[in-house]
């Protein structure tokens, strides 16, 4: 009676706190997850969350169904690893290099949770700021790309993982923060803050302000996120980062952050891997592990099905 998706789905429900959000994690329509919800209620004669709440409010069988969702879906999941390992996908390797600096906040807990579960696996993490890491990748250097650049390359298969929006921090006291959105021309006299990396790899450049044949009046580049916001906050310039390595510095008023755009700037981080390791159940379990990190911790992301 009770199915493996619709434990799926209480929790999805339970962890995005809306309908909208939680059909964008599975991958379903809104009219399909609120239907397979009803036909779930249907078939145990009782409502398991009261409607029109945010988040939703969980009657005490709803309650009961995330409980037993949060010991057997683990199971599976467990399950379907040993089932990899025995089909001869025990040892691997996986050498992993990020394009984005921002990146780490959020792959390094996918790294800590997926080294529990393959601790037979190499893994190994670099930032690819020096060097160009898709060829390298191609040349089997490398097993896997973070990247929101993708080159078609011989054997190299981009796979989503979400779609995130690019957004202006500035100053509060900032002048631009009047609006409610920014055009390329707002940043002509504006100092821009940016990792130390080419400028055809920003998108705040290819796709925004090099179409309109914009340059903003000075580069200044900072490693770190933290020290970008820094110099944000105390006036030295302006950065485009994403919108959930902006959620911190925003909840605590430390900046504020525009649109770029009147629709914003929005934007897809890809995991680069090659074409004959995908099927790999170290790398399938991998590519599932950052997904489900990634929309568990950050805020402001979409799933690429959803929004296309």
């Amino acid at each position: 009676m009770i199915e493996l998706r619709h434990l799926k789905t209480l929790v999805a429900l339970r962890d995005t706190g809306s309908l909208v959000e939680a059909a964008e994690r599975l991958y379903l329509t809104q009219s399909a997850l609120s239907h397979q919800i009803k036909d779930l209620e249907d078939r145990l004669d009782c409502s398991l969350f009261v409607r029109k709440t945010r988040p939703p409010r969980f009657t005490s069988a709803g309650r009961r169904l995330l409980q037993l969702a949060d010991e057997v879906i683990p199971m599976f999941k467990a399950a379907e690893r040993d089932i990899g390992r025995l089909a001869g996908g025990e040892a691997g390797r996986l050498h992993i290099c990020i394009e984005c600096h921002s990146c780490f906040e959020w792959l390094i807990p996918t790294i800590e949770r997926y080294r529990a579960n393959w601790p037979e696996v190499e893994l190994d993490l670099t930032g690819g700021h020096n060097f160009a890491p898709l060829p390298a990748l191609v040349r089997g250097d490398l097993d896997l790309v973070i990247t929101s650049d993708p080159v078609d390359l011989p054997g190299i298969e981009y796979v989503p993982l979400f779609r995130y929006e690019a957004m202006l921090a500035m100053s509060k006291t900032h002048p631009l923060a009047t609006r409610s959105y920014l055009e390329p021309g707002d940043l002509r006299d504006q100092v821009l803050i940016i990792y130390p990396v080419e400028r055809d790899r920003l998108d705040v450049f290819t796709r925004f302000m090099d179409p309109a044949d914009i340059e903003p009046e000075s580069i200044r580049t900072a490693e770190l996120t933290p020290m970008m916001i820094q110099l944000v906050a105390s006036g030295r310039g302006v950065t485009c980062l994403p919108n959930w390595a902006l959620t911190e510095y925003l909840e605590k008023e430390t900046v504020v952050a525009r649109k770029l755009g009147e629709n914003g700037l929005w934007c897809t981080l890809y995991a680069a891997i090659r074409e004959d390791q995908k099927d790999a159940p170290f790398m399938e379990d991998f590519l599932a592990t950052a997904a489900d990190t990634c929309f568990t911790n950050l805020a402001g992301i979409r799933s690429v099905q959803a929004a296309a």
